[in-house]
Parts: C-alpha cells; sequence; structure tokens
C-alpha cells in the first residue's frame, strides 16, 4: 500500500451517483428518422402557403415540423425553405405575426425554434463557398466579378434578413430564448 499514490486517486469514479458514471446517452432524446424526401415534401407544402399568401401559416408549418431526426442534407433542406419562408414575410409583419406566435399553444417552443434557425442560417451564411474561392479575370467590360449576381453566391442579404428576424425575436420571446437554444441538445 505503501506504493499508492493518494492524490491521483480519482474518487468520483468510486461513488455511484456522481456525473463521472451518469450516462449522457439519456440527455438526447431519440427522434424517428425523416427522409430528405419528406423534408422536400413538406417544403412544397410550405411553399405552396406562401404563394397563397399565408405566410404566417408557412412559418408555424416550418417550425412546428423540425426534422430532429434527420440527416444534414434534409436540415440544410428544410434550412433553406426556413430561410425562403423568413425572407417573404414583410418587415412590418414580423413583430406583430411573433407575437401571435408566442400567444399561442405551443408559442414560445416554436420561437425557439426558429432563433435556431436564425443562428443556423446566419453561421450557414458565413461559411466561405467553393464558387467564392475562385479565380476571378478581368472583364473586358469593365464590369468587376466581385460583387455577386442576384441568386448567386451573396449571403449579405439573408444574413440581413436573419438579424432584423433575430431582433424582432429577442424583443418579443426576450434573452431567455437564447439561453434555451444554446442549452438544448437538440440540433436543426
Amino acid at each position: 500500500m505503501a506504493n499508492v499514490n493518494w492524490r491521483t486517486i480519482n474518487i468520483d469514479l468510486l461513488d455511484p451517483e456522481s456525473s463521472a458514471n451518469f450516462s449522457t446517452t439519456s440527455l438526447s432524446p431519440s427522434f424517428p428518422t425523416v427522409s430528405i424526401t419528406e423534408v422536400q415534401s413538406l417544403g412544397s407544402q410550405i411553399r405552396q402557403l406562401l404563394r397563397g399568401g399565408d405566410t404566417e401559416g408557412a412559418l408555424r408549418g416550418a417550425l412546428e415540423s423540425a426534422p430532429y431526426g434527420g440527416d444534414g442534407a434534409a436540415k440544410e433542406v428544410h434550412l433553406a425553405t426556413v430561410v425562403e419562408t423568413l425572407q417573404s414575410i414583410k418587415q412590418s409583419d414580423m413583430s406583430p405575426m411573433l407575437s401571435r406566435i408566442y400567444a399561442s399553444e405551443g408559442g414560445p417552443e416554436s420561437l425557439d425554434v426558429l432563433m435556431k434557425y436564425l443562428y443556423k442560417g446566419m453561421s450557414h451564411n458565413s461559411q466561405p463557398t467553393p464558387a467564392s474561392n475562385r479565380s476571378l479575370e478581368p472583364q473586358p467590360t469593365g464590369f468587376s466579378q466581385i460583387h455577386s449576381r442576384a441568386g448567386g453566391e451573396g449571403g449579405g442579404q439573408a444574413t440581413s434578413v436573419l438579424l432584423s428576424w433575430h431582433e424582432k425575436l429577442v424583443e418579443i420571446a426576450g434573452k431567455g430564448s437564447i439561453v434555451r437554444v444554446m442549452t438544448d441538445r437538440r440540433t436543426v
């Protein structure tokens, strides 16, 4: 017993109620798997609502059906649908719509999901794309290729829309929504 260095023994491993003996798999709930075709079908239904002028219904549908059990591609497709929905809503309609969603049943949870999509959309738009790394050639017309064309590789407009939504969402749901999103293990 004289050869044991008592300072190096991890006593937490000996305690059965210690957090070191706790399985972290029980912290993340399991979700049913969602295929990319299901997400694409949902996206087309949401676009149909947008074309019909029901922007609030489209936003609610997108937020209530977040594909937590989907793979990365399915989540990216749904992110694109949510961002498209947010871009189609006028800025003057943001606050009243968020207030109505917040006051409805399950509203705070829906706004937390929206906050998740805002953060994911902002992080997605800040990553460089392979198209933006290509070499630039001088144009005979004198116009530069540095600025993106409409529908091109630029993410500035989408980020601006997402930041506007973030501002309005914090006004309605409060800063607690940010904390809940940062600590939630479910990812969108």
